[in-house]
């Protein structure tokens, strides 16, 4: 792997378990539920797995050109 393709997926590795960690605070603290924090991070999940689909289409595309 090149170095900035290492440090993209580190990027958004720590971006993802920050807001991770982020829900299971707001779980914690009692501010949500279990179930509300739960769907938080099944749709975190959904959001990163949707955008990085996106990126990747996008990106081929712009490879036919």
């Amino acid at each position: 792997m090149k170095r900035s393709t290492l440090l993209t997926v580190t990027a958004i590795a720590v971006s993802f378990f920050g807001c991770i960690a982020g829900i299971v605070y707001l779980a914690a603290a009692g501010i949500v539920t279990r179930q509300m924090a739960t769907l938080l991070g099944v749709c975190l999940f959904g959001c990163y797995i949707g955008f990085g689909i996106l990126i990747g289409v996008y990106r081929m595309i712009n490879k036919l050109d």
